[in-house]
């Protein structure tokens, strides 16, 4: 099976089957940006929730009055259930990224499906709400888990803006990165837990200019399921 690289032509990290249709599959399974127009975009942090870097984000963004979608894995949220409650106590939005973060290309059909419903179950049992998004570890996906997900009520989320990908890079180069490429409706990829060795840090440094950088330019952060369901003007 040959891969089409979807990066290039939207921004996203994602990786899907070329075969079986998948160059049409996606756009209908999957989204990375909301409508234009609307003056918002949303801020996504994946890979938690961490102990340390997700207490210390939510209070950076309560002070902004901003709004996030954080996609937690499933294993981690069971250990730290309180920080979980505390991202819906805050008005977050909290959506599904598997239940022990596995490349969906190593997995059959039937594991990558026990991937997303086990993650979402721990979450809805924590949470008392059962997500309706999902984002699939490293934006990696194939046609079953696009199907999947599907089956299982998600809409799969990517991203249209990722300022710090496989390699680590400083607050501020990501910071100007941000500035180049932000757009009304983008989906910002973030990570507030070390799935990349340092990354809680630096998205902490991030954070301050990266808000300051909306507001000037008047876009709201808002969460993702918001942002989706703004109708363009």
């Amino acid at each position: 099976m040959r891969l089409l690289r979807t990066g290039s032509l939207v921004g996203a990290a994602a990786w899907v089957g070329y075969g079986w249709g998948a160059q049409c599959a996606l756009p209908l399974l999957a989204v990375w940006r909301g409508p234009a127009g609307r003056r918002q975009v949303s801020l996504t942090f994946d890979d938690g929730p961490d102990p340390e870097a997700t207490p210390k984000l939510l209070r950076l963004l309560a002070a902004r009055g901003a709004r996030a979608t954080f996609f937690l894995i499933g294993a981690r949220a069971a250990r730290h259930p309180e920080i979980v409650r505390a991202i819906a106590a805050e008005g977050h939005e909290i959506g599904n990224h598997s239940w022990h973060h596995r490349n969906a290309w190593f997995l059959g059909p039937r594991a990558t499906e026990e991937e997303i419903v086990g993650g979402a179950r721990v979450l809805a049992d924590i949470a008392g709400k059962p997500p309706t998004l999902y984002r699939p570890p490293w934006g990696i996906v194939n046609v079953p888990a696009l199907r999947a997900a599907r089956r299982a009520g998600f809409t799969t989320v990517l991203w249209s803006v990722q300022p710090e990908g496989l390699r680590a890079c400083a607050p501020e180069d990501q910071l100007r990165y941000c500035a180049r490429r932000l757009h009304d409706g983008a989906i910002v990829c973030l990570h507030d837990a070390p799935g990349l060795p340092g990354a809680p840090d630096r998205v902490l440094d991030l954070m301050p200019g990266l808000l300051d950088l909306l507001a000037d330019r008047g876009q709201a952060a808002v969460a993702v399921g918001d942002l989706l369901s703004a109708q363009p003007p």
